[in-house]
């Protein structure tokens, strides 16, 4: 089905939810087929954009993965063309889901969207089919008021999983705006009373601790362990030095919303250790491998924070006579920068706003989804970006079964997008000395 210009918002919303979640069957192709032939009948441009994740520019922005991730991705684009001179607005949500597990344990057929008790279930309907009917419903509630005087509205259907860098890519194409909202059920429990304005930055690393065993042709290595180095004590010395950086940046590291929610500015974590994979607990490894995150505030720049990393790791390392000469191996798995919009900013004041009228409470500030795509046009294009969805629960991406997001939420989300749309691009709000970005 298709949106037609006057028609009424009713259930359209989450029918057109459904029929996201039933196409998604055959993949992520069928998803954007279904989006592109919607707002063609809504009278929107409508483009497609193929890419290699492996050759999009990004700033602050690695993955190792990258070296695996040569297949060809596609975006869309669909623009409604307004006037150039009044401000503009890119909506972005990601099309593509977490791949398909587990469907034998759901309570319902994953791919027919069933409503239940306040609830719609189906896969990735909260990972982010939501995000994508809530822009195609919006951007047609604003068609059928046909009002002229709106800057330009591009709704950007963008891959996103497994660093797919769908927004970073049409970013480096020069698709630009004067703000841009990230649609995606929220994560956190809270839906639409909260807004994402704030993105730590984070690291994941791998640490590889040499050891030896003892020089003996028995089986067991128990008896012999002090003619060895068991790497893991290697391994524990390295804990014990990340913990203590980990304590040394947070008292010198202050970032006010962070903080105030958690009582911490930035974090380290050892979440793996690896050793030992033989069933003969008496026997040493060779090997001690240790994986794990530190995540840290907008405004601190990626390779500092490696830096600080590596020094830890080597004035351990110098310290320890066997480390010394058999120096831990580090590998750098993936790393994103930060980024955040202050809520005096203009764009903010117009998305909590709009929250405020369609729900009747102001929006708190979550600071704490790391990783947040609301960084990709801070830091890929300084484009003021929030990110904002109804609540949602049991997301496959967290090993769960029977994912769902809450029905009058979500209806509230295609509200309140619509009027932040229809605030932004009229102008509504004072604009900036230099006037909008054309």
């Amino acid at each position: 089905m298709g949106y037609n210009r006057g028609s009424t918002l009713s259930q359209k919303p989450l029918e057109y939810l459904s029929e996201l979640v039933k196409v998604q069957a055959d993949g992520e192709v069928a998803v954007q087929s279904l989006i592109a032939e919607t707002m063609q009948k809504n009278g929107c441009k409508v483009d497609f954009y193929d890419y290699l994740p492996t050759q999009v520019p990004v700033k602050g922005e690695f993955s190792i993965s990258d070296e695996d991730n040569g297949q060809q991705r596609r975006v869309l684009i669909a623009t409604v063309e307004g006037d150039p001179n009044l401000p503009s607005l890119l909506i972005f949500a990601h099309p593509d889901c977490e791949a398909f597990k587990d469907l034998d344990k759901w309570n319902s057929d994953a791919f027919n969207a069933f409503a239940n008790n306040g609830k719609l279930f189906g896969w990735g309907v909260a990972d982010d089919l939501a995000g994508c009917a809530c822009a195609v419903a919006a951007i047609q509630i604003i068609l059928s008021r046909k009002k002229t005087s709106l800057g330009n509205i591009i709704f950007a259907s963008t891959p996103s999983k497994r660093h797919a860098k769908g927004v970073a890519s049409i970013l480096h194409r020069g698709i630009t705006a004067d703000a841009s909202l990230y649609l995606h059920p929220a994560e956190s429990g809270k839906g639409m009373g909260e807004i994402k304005a704030v993105a730590s930055g984070q690291l994941e690393f791998s640490i590889t601790v040499k050891g030896s065993a003892p020089d003996t042709t028995e089986p067991g290595h128990t008896a012999f362990s002090h003619l060895g180095v068991n790497p893991i004590e290697k391994a524990i010395k390295i804990i014990d030095g990340l913990s203590a950086l980990n304590e040394a940046r947070n008292s010198r590291i202050l970032h006010k919303r962070i903080h105030s929610a958690v009582g911490r500015s930035t974090n380290l974590h050892i979440s793996r250790i690896t050793a030992n994979s033989e069933e003969k607990l008496s026997r040493l490894n060779e090997t001690c491998t240790l994986g794990g995150a530190i995540s840290f505030p907008p405004g601190e720049a990626l390779s500092e924070v490696k830096a600080e990393v590596e020094n830890t790791i080597n004035n351990i390392a110098q310290n320890d006579a066997w480390m010394k000469l058999n120096y831990p191996k580090i590998t750098w798995i993936s790393g994103v920068t930060g980024g955040e919009v202050e809520e005096n900013s203009l764009f903010y004041q117009v998305a909590s706003s709009a929250i405020k009228k369609i729900t009747g409470d102001l929006p708190d500030v979550n600071p704490m989804h790391t990783s947040s795509d609301i960084r990709n046009p801070i830091v890929e294009a300084d484009i003021p970006c929030v990110g904002l969805g109804c609540l949602g629960g049991n997301l496959s991406q967290n090993n769960k079964v029977d994912e769902w997001i809450d029905i009058n939420d979500f209806n509230r989300m295609v509200e309140v997008t619509s009027e932040i749309i229809e605030r932004w691009c009229s102008g509504e709000q004072k604009k900036g000395p230099e006037g909008p970005r054309k």
